[in-house]
């Protein structure tokens, strides 16, 4: 279908019915498609900013809102809302997502990319797990929450992992052995960045006071440079 405007808030069926999300495109209009995942917030403005930078990158990236439209003001709502959201519906509303994006015209590739942050970590792993071959790479930033699957046995993306040293939500013990969980499991090709930081290190917004401005750019330098080699 086609779409007029670079930025917009758009509505896609899913499993639940009628769901809404926020896209945003290159100033080509039409490049490969990327999947943005939020973090336990909601769509926030830094999840918009996401998407309009990729979208700066040539891709076409749809955050879907796994909220419904609400965004949390601090992290007890947040960790509310995060737990009010069942992985199996959240899971179902991005195969929408999938869906959607890859019937677009704009999107050129045949398979998508997917990045997702915190809780967005955990259901992009959940997303490469569910959807196989659709997913080309995914890209998990310190992936936690009750979407993190417990096998990767059906994983065909290649995977991108970004964690932090000092993830008090998620110890680096545990994020090293779901790299190598997802490697042994999987057979997809893996590679894993640990940074010295803390969870939510590439958040600007710096909700959590862990912004780190030297891993983000690094962390984000290799993000879009995997997308780029691996969805087309």
């Amino acid at each position: 279908m086609p779409l007029k405007t670079p930025h917009q808030n758009v509505t896609f069926p899913s499993a639940q019915g009628e769901a809404h999300g926020y896209l945003a495109l290159p100033a080509s209009g039409s490049g490969p498609g990327v999947i943005v995942v939020q973090e336990w917030w909601g769509i926030a403005d830094h999840i918009r900013d996401v998407a309009d930078r990729l979208a700066a990158e040539g891709f076409v990236a749809l955050a879907p809102d796994l909220y419904g439209g609400w965004v949390a003001h601090d992290g007890a709502e947040a960790a509310r809302m995060m737990a009010q959201l069942p992985a199996e519906e959240g899971a179902r509303l991005l195969a929408g997502a999938v869906d959607y994006l890859l019937g677009l015209e704009a999107v050129t590739s045949e398979r998508l990319g997917a990045i997702g942050f915190c809780m967005g970590g955990g259901f992009v792993l959940a997303l490469a797990e569910q959807q196989g071959d659709r997913i080309a790479a995914a890209v998990p930033f310190y992936g936690v929450g009750q979407a993190v699957p417990n096998s990767f046995t059906h994983v065909k993306a290649a995977i991108q992992g970004h964690y932090a040293e000092h993830d008090k939500g998620y110890p680096v013990a545990e994020a090293r052995r779901q790299e190598q969980q997802i490697r042994r499991e999987s057979g997809a090709e893996v590679e894993y960045f640990y940074y010295d930081a803390g969870h939510a290190f590439h958040n600007d917004e710096n909700p959590a006071g862990n912004y780190k401005p030297e891993a983000a750019k690094l962390a984000w330098e290799r993000a879009v440079a995997f997308l780029k080699d691996k969805v087309k």
